[in-house]
């Protein structure tokens, strides 16, 4: 899997959960956030959290699903994640 493939998947979608990348191309999270972070950098996307508070208060989410990548400038809006009561 290459770079482009990930910004084409991004690019296509509009937005899409760390998990959600990682599970379209079979790759480890990590992985996955290493790739987004090239393009964060290059400014051609930017990571959300699903709310204010994810990753600061209950913990109880799996982060691969609370980390929104979108693509462009325009802020994601923002999603409840199931199961998460913030």
């Amino acid at each position: 899997m290459i770079l482009s493939e990930v910004r084409d998947y991004l690019k296509e979608r509009g937005q899409a959960t760390l998990l959600d990348v990682a599970l379209h191309f079979d790759i480890d999270p990590e992985t996955a956030r290493g790739m987004l972070d090239v393009w964060v950098r290059k400014g051609r996307i930017h990571q959300e959290r699903a709310t204010a508070s994810c990753g600061s208060s209950c913990s109880q989410c799996d982060t691969a699903a609370t980390e929104i990548y979108v693509w462009g400038e325009t802020p994601a809006i923002r999603v409840q994640v199931p199961g998460c009561g913030y």
